[in-house]
């Protein structure tokens, strides 16, 4: 029986390497007891900046010889127990015949597990992307930086990966269990480094996910699968009450099982749902603005050795400041960019990533907020989506109609004065700023919040978040701001058979790993009820 031990703290200086013989003494067994182990859970305790340490969450097996004469208090304390980890539901296939294979619209995160897992159970599954594959896509987003057109196909958020591709490629999710770490399992056998799957925050980076998406791809070919690309969804043939086909711009196409991994910045998609009558409701969303310091300040509060900062790299921090309304940082990118999230023409938005190595010398993070759907101004389902791109709007017209970032000084943001336009702002956006007042990018209720947050988190930080800082914005990409309704059990469109909305885009994700277990769950429900396709 596999053994859990707990709460193992080692200083971060310790080698890994060496985990066997600290499990051992723990145990009270010598190492050559240890049949096999593996770490379950690893995080950063840096509650003293003299003396980080690493928290462990193991499991272990003894040897056949050891477990009976082992005399371990198994139960008898929370550090140490017996512990059968709970397996992943892997779906038998189902009976009904599948005539035709199933869609997924959307590459990003929750289509891609999608598409991934019914590869694998042999359902032969087609992907349709709007944008292009990520290398085409890769050379698009570099030609926009350098000041080239923007592309309203093939961008930061559209093209093979979706969003998630250019989004940092943070891991951290708030859910637990087999499906999870079948996930993260996944993007291990598709090229991200094997700590992902018991790291506590971990992270693919940008310059990473081009390749793993890529890998996706080509695994998902090899098991029958196909891919279209430039090839963007425009409609949904609906015969009595089922789905039996799609329009798109490459002509119509037949199929009965259809997963909607749209992404959350698909508006015109969302446009046409409506307008089709597929129920979608308004939903809670997150947005603000997003704030910069030198990466040294944020290294400089949390490490009081020197040596953390070689052993550790770039430290992030997490803030929050309660209030009438809460304010939060969401999306730190430690040694990261601050970058574009655009999808449509002659609007602005700002949003972050950092590669593998956080190396620049900037942190990032989202100063955000929640508005409800009462604060959105009427009842339209999509009123949320139009806010959004008012503001954005706005934002592109503050930065010269040209895509510059709107920038203000922390410092001037707070006494509500304009950051003089001659001002020499050192920044990270690659495109170039434009000094403006960041009061014009966000509702009057979010502005006043963040401008009452922001000494709070500065406080938290001795005085090293707000130092030097500017402000960027709007960031309103934080979620989507429409949910499409669906079944609880069945994961399909209420009187829409064979109609399955997943993921961020869907409104029932907040990131990658959660857009992919949704996309992973809904295609389980496709297995468990048809029949695997013939190759």
């Amino acid at each position: 029986m596999p053994i859990r031990i707990s709460n193992l703290r080692l200083p971060v200086a310790a080698p890994e390497a060496d985990l066997p013989q600290h499990l051992a003494r723990r145990l009270g067994v010598s190492v050559g007891d240890l049949a096999q182990w593996r770490i379950l859970k690893k995080s950063l305790d840096a509650r003293s900046s003299m003396d980080l340490q690493f928290v462990y969450t193991t499991l272990i097996e003894l040897t056949e010889d050891c477990t009976r004469r082992s005399r371990v208090p198994f139960g008898q304390t929370g550090d140490i127990q017996l512990f059968e980890p709970p397996e992943f539901d892997d779906a038998l296939s189902g009976n009904d015949p599948l005539s035709e294979r199933p869609i997924i619209v959307g590459s990003g995160p929750a289509g891609l597990l999608a598409a991934y897992y019914l590869a694998i159970k042999g359902y032969r599954p087609l992907i349709i992307e709007r944008g292009e594959a990520v290398k085409d896509r890769v050379s698009a987003v570099r030609e926009f930086d350098r000041g080239g057109e923007f592309d309203r196909e093939n961008n930061y958020l559209f093209g093979e990966g979706g969003a998630g591709c250019f989004s940092d490629g943070k891991l951290t999710c708030r859910l637990e269990g087999p499906d999870v770490d079948w996930v993260l399992k996944s993007f291990v056998d598709c090229g991200g480094r094997p700590s992902l799957v018991y790291e506590n925050r971990p992270h693919l980076g940008s310059n990473k996910l081009p390749m793993i998406c890529r890998n996706y791809r080509r695994k998902i070919e090899a098991l029958g699968g196909e891919y279209r690309f430039g090839c963007r969804f425009e409609g949904i043939e609906i015969r009595d009450g089922r789905v039996v086909g799609i329009h798109t711009s490459s002509g119509h196409m037949s199929c009965s099982q259809l997963i909607l991994g749209i992404g959350h910045s698909a508006r015109d998609t969302y446009q046409m749902l409506y307008d089709l009558g597929v129920p979608m409701i308004q939903k809670a969303f997150q947005l603000g603005l997003r704030i910069e310091q030198p990466q040294s300040q944020i290294n400089h509060h949390k490490y009081g050795r020197p040596e953390y900062e070689t052993i550790l790299g770039a430290a992030d921090y997490t803030l929050q400041a309660r209030g009438t309304k809460d304010v939060f940082t969401f999306c730190m990118c430690a040694g990261g960019i601050i970058m574009p999230s655009i999808s449509e023409p002659e609007m602005f938005c700002s949003n972050g990533m950092s590669n593998s190595r956080h190396d620049t010398p900037f942190a990032n993070s989202g100063i955000m907020v929640t508005l409800e759907p009462n604060e959105f101004g009427n009842s339209h389902p999509l009123a949320g989506m139009h806010l959004q791109q008012h503001f954005e709007s706005v934002a592109f017209r503050l930065g010269r109609a040209n895509y510059l970032s709107p920038i203000q000084t922390a410092r001037d943001f707070l006494k509500g004065k304009a950051t003089h336009t001659d001002a020499k702002l050192d920044c990270s956006y690659q495109r170039g700023v434009q000094p403006a007042q960041l009061d014009l990018v966000l509702p009057a209720v979010v502005t006043d919040a963040i401008r009452k947050s922001l000494p709070i988190m500065d406080k938290k930080l001795r005085g090293d978040f707000l130092k030097n800082a500017i402000l960027v914005g709007p960031e309103m990409r934080g979620s989507s701001p429409v949910r499409i309704d669906r079944d609880l059990q069945t994961r399909q469109c209420p009187n829409i058979a064979g109609l399955y909305p997943v993921g961020e885009g869907a409104g029932y994700a907040g990131g990658i790993v959660s857009a992919a277990v949704d996309g992973l769950r809904s295609a389980r429900i496709i297995v468990r009820q048809f029949k695997a396709l013939m190759t």
